[in-house]
């Protein structure tokens, strides 16, 4: 764990919006988590931009949900 992100109660380790804005656009995937009062579940995110054919075959392997793309009406 580095000095930039937080600890949970639980162990879990988080990143702070900032950070994960700035992984996001390195083209890094981040996971985005709802609260325990949800769904407590967890989206893979990645730029569209940045996206690659490997990234796309990690998230359909194993995330094994839907992977969705934004459009422009163009």
């Amino acid at each position: 764990m580095n000095d930039r992100s937080e600890e949970t109660a639980a162990g879990a380790c988080f990143n702070s919006v900032e950070e994960a804005i700035a992984d996001v656009r390195e083209g890094r995937m981040i996971i985005v988590v709802d609260d325990d009062s949800r769904e407590n579940e967890g989206d893979i995110v990645v730029a569209a931009s940045k996206v690659t054919a490997s990234d796309i075959n990690f998230m359909v392997r194993n995330a094994r949900g839907l992977v969705c793309v934004p459009l422009s009406r163009d």
